[in-house]
């Protein structure tokens, strides 16, 4: 089994608020699976291989903020099944809700503690999930999903987490909103479109 280094546990004792968290997440690289093959890496795996894609992140940022007094907590926002799902890590600050979200792209990033509800924190990723066609795509949120759940010793895994990402599936979610008003919904504008193309990290 393997276990942090005194440097990286030195690392996360000095990543103690949301906000520093975020900016470390910010700076890993991302995660393309350049072997064709899908990852749900631990944090240990993250922290040594030094790139993430979101639930990677999400998981790391739980793990770290879990050391810091937070609960180790994940939700998954769930997409229309031509989009990309996403997988963000809430926490919470004086009552508020707010997020953690490792992403490439320009959208779907950090969000301040501001939010009163879960479903609030939600619903404000939902004008930044679309696609080249400007079609919105997120229709739901699970509850907090809490990683102390399981058992194992996730935090410092060699195997895929995959458990996890079964587990955010199966749990509860909400709609976001009812069917009758998708026809309603506006597409996003051509400079939206153009400003969500933006990504931090190349191929």
């Amino acid at each position: 089994m393997q276990s942090f280094t005194k440097k990286e546990i030195a690392l996360f004792k000095k990543l103690n608020t949301p906000s520093k968290v975020q900016d470390f997440l910010n700076g890993l690289n991302n995660n393309f699976e350049h072997n064709g093959k899908d990852t749900v890496k631990s944090p240990i795996r993250v922290i040594r291989e030094g790139n993430a894609h979101c639930i990677e992140g999400a998981i790391l940022g739980a793990y770290i903020l879990s050391l810091h007094g937070h609960k180790p907590l994940l939700m998954h926002l769930k997409t229309t099944k031509a989009d990309l799902e996403h997988i963000i890590m809430p926490f919470k600050v004086d009552g508020f809700w707010g997020a953690l979200s490792k992403t490439n792209h320009a959208v779907l990033r950090y969000r301040d503690p501001i939010y009163k509800s879960i479903r609030e924190l939600a619903l404000s990723y939902f004008h930044e999930y679309y696609l080249d066609s400007g079609v919105k795509t997120l229709r739901s949120y699970s509850v907090p999903l809490n990683l102390n759940i399981f058992k194992d010793d996730w935090a410092t895994s060699e195997d895929n987490l995959f458990g996890i990402d079964e587990e955010l599936d199966r749990i509860k979610h909400y709609d976001l909103f009812p069917k009758k008003v998708l026809k309603n919904l506006r597409k996003a504008e051509k400079i939206e479109i153009e400003a969500g193309k933006l990504i931090q990290y190349k191929k």
